[in-house]
């Protein structure tokens, strides 16, 4: 303990003093910037207003669900424009902007975000059509909206989108994080995705900025829509690099579809484990033929060369 009691100070001061360097991660004004406490706080009210009744606060008197429900909107209204204020310091298109002005920013970008959350429920109740009809082990839609890790990074990754398109900075990122840390499905808030979108299971899937994502379209776990290549770093900035995936098209786990240019034509089955980085035509069956299983002391035996099976799409 001597020595560290005759260094201590030096150590405080050397660190501090590195401080001084002005580099991103020397910021050390506290209040500058949106607290990921208060938007973890937003989305759960975001979900009790998504799905009132389901989601259960006990700092709220329940007597009637509008009114209960009404008093949550307008926390969350107050709470959002406080945070997007903040976030909007952070956009180098207004950092020159008066704070008188980026407040007015803010107000604006907020009421346009809470107009559009009866469109987010709408969306989401197709969702939950989509999980319900598709998935035969789901007990009813209800338990759906209580138990399934995908509808909830759904429906995170639809409110983020909707603050996305309205280019609020930083925001939508934080709440998509949340989601993939709380269910590990990483749906960047950037893609675009259509009604009735079916994630069963989940865990491991990536879905990326520029994604296009159609109607009816089934993602099964371990599934990546991601970008071909990064080498070029930030010049692919505003360029599509992630695949478009038309309706009706279902993707198996593990499977990996890459590239911009690359499109899954409608109508389309994406087998287990298959890797894509072109595009194919609609109504398309793609899977990895000729699979070798290996047994110590046994000869070889090949599974899976019948076009028509369907072993490997059972989940």
């Amino acid at each position: 303990m001597n020595k560290i009691s005759k260094n201590i100070a030096s150590i405080v001061n050397s660190i501090a003093s590195d401080y001084d360097n002005m580099r991103p991660i020397d910021k050390t004004d506290l209040f500058s910037q949106p607290d990921s406490d208060k938007i973890d706080d937003i989305i759960g009210k975001l979900l009790r207003i998504a799905f009132p009744g389901y989601y259960v606060d006990k700092d709220y008197k329940i007597y009637n669900i509008k009114t209960t429900i009404a008093a949550v909107i307008e926390d969350v209204t107050y709470n959002l424009n406080k945070q997007i204020a903040l976030a909007l310091r952070y956009d180098k298109a207004l950092e020159s902007k008066p704070q008188e002005e980026l407040d007015e920013i803010s107000e604006d970008k907020t009421v346009k975000f809470m107009q559009l959350i009866p469109t987010v429920r709408e969306y989401l109740d197709t969702d939950i059509e989509a999980l319900y009809v598709g998935d035969p082990a789901a007990e009813s839609k209800e338990a759906i909206i209580m138990c399934y890790p995908g509808l909830y990074a759904i429906a995170v990754q639809r409110f983020a989108h909707v603050l996305y398109q309205l280019e609020v900075p930083m925001i939508p990122r934080m709440m998509t994080e949340h989601a993939h840390s709380i269910t590990g499905i990483d749906i960047n808030p950037g893609a675009t995705i259509g009604r009735y979108f079916f994630i069963d299971h989940g865990t491991g899937i990536v879905i990326g900025e520029t994604t296009e994502i159609g109607e009816h379209v089934k993602i099964y776990q371990g599934v990546t829509l991601g970008a071909l290549s990064t080498r070029a770093g930030r010049g692919l900035v505003d360029k599509k690099r992630h695949p478009t995936i038309e309706d009706n098209v279902t993707i198996y786990s593990g499977a990996s579809i890459l590239g911009g240019n690359t499109v899954i034509g409608h109508d389309s089955v994406i087998g287990g484990n298959v890797f894509l980085t072109k595009s194919i035509p609609a109504n398309t069956k793609v899977n990895v033929q000729s699979q070798e299983l290996r047994f110590d002391g046994e000869k070889v035996n090949k599974v899976g060369t019948d076009e028509d099976s369907e072993w490997f799409y059972v989940i």
